[in-house]
């Protein structure tokens, strides 16, 4: 698909006519783990007397003149910071759900047991208190949990701990709540996310419109080929030890209630340790298709090194009145 070559941008919402007037750059950051996507808006100041306040949420638009605009979605405000000279503020919002008013108490620590029971039923408990729809992957749904404490943690911090440890995300967008392998094709809204092919031009050069750079991160320290992670057996008042993949391991140190989630938090591991062997940095013209959690697909117009398909981590994209639509593209090794 043909993406044009005139940038543009839209700004919805809570006070969006005095921003999309008043804009003078933005960045958009789309992340895959358990960071929350944020909107950064920088807005000229010039000749306003007070702060322009946000009582609802904000949206954001972005694409060509030519081939139209795709919505990135709603975001809340979080932050603004003013300047004094040159007069701008900055507008910092944030698409989880942090407010003044706490109704649920989301950002209460709690401290609780649970189990047995399934990795879903947690989730759907903790979630659904605090008005969210969950979606869970149906494997990690499945999975038995014989017994989970949760210790002086927020729901979401608890949340996040634990899909961390099978290398999945764990993450609030908007009113979902999504629990999920990490790589996996699946946008946080759920949808499935198609490839995006990427090609080298002929005539690749700093200062062209379609210009692209990109670096390769591979980890001089030796390669770990499996883990091995702890589970405490009080019949025999031991430690077990469970090895997943092959030698050399790494040793996970913590110690886990029994074999089943010991077993599980090693394949995770060893997930993210074949994930993270290699990773892409990409530098490439803004489009609008670019998700986290899906794929960047460069074709044979790359070197040897880099052809081929990338799971993408994160993407930031920006833009301003003087530069062009540009995205940043972080990605690693697709597993499974």
């Amino acid at each position: 698909m043909s993406l044009g070559f005139t940038p543009q941008v839209e700004v919805y919402g809570a006070n969006a006519g005095l921003i999309n007037a008043r804009l003078i750059d933005w960045e958009r950051v789309d992340a895959a783990g358990i960071e929350s996507d944020r909107l950064h808006l920088t807005v000229d100041m010039t000749g306003l007397e007070g702060l322009p306040t946000f009582g609802g949420n904000i949206g954001i638009r972005v694409g060509y003149k030519e081939s139209g605009l795709v919505d990135r979605g709603e975001y809340v405000v979080t932050r603004r910071t003013p300047h004094l000279f040159p007069p701008r503020m900055l507008i910092v919002a944030t698409a989880a759900p942090f407010k003044v008013a706490d109704e649920t108490e989301f950002k209460a620590r709690r401290s609780a047991s649970y189990g047995p029971t399934t990795l879903g039923a947690i989730f759907r408990q903790l979630t659904t208190r605090h008005g969210f729809s969950p979606r869970i992957s149906p494997e990690l749904d499945a999975l038995e949990v014989p017994h989970l404490d949760q210790s002086n943690e927020t729901d979401m911090a608890f949340l996040t701990r634990i899909a961390r440890q099978y290398d999945g995300v764990a993450k609030p967008v908007n009113e979902l709540y999504v629990l999920a392998r990490r790589g996996q094709l699946k946008s946080l809204s759920g949808k499935t996310v198609a490839p995006v092919t990427l090609s080298v031009t002929t005539n690749n050069s700093p200062g062209d419109a379609s210009f692209i750079n990109a670096s390769v991160d591979e980890d001089a320290r030796v390669k770990f080929k499996g883990c091995k992670t702890v589970w405490w057996d009080g019949a025999s008042g031991k430690e077990c030890i469970v090895e997943t993949g092959s030698a050399p391991f790494e040793k996970v140190p913590q110690r886990h209630p029994d074999e089943a989630q010991a077993k599980a938090a090693g394949e995770g591991r060893l997930r993210k340790l074949q994930r993270e062997a290699l990773k892409v940095r990409i530098d490439a013209p803004g489009n609008p298709a670019f998700e986290a959690e899906g794929l960047v697909v460069l074709d044979g117009s790359w070197p040897s090194y880099m052809a081929g398909s990338w799971s993408i981590d994160r993407v930031t994209e920006s833009g301003s009145r003087q530069q062009s639509y540009r995205a940043v593209i972080e990605a690693s090794l697709p597993v499974g």
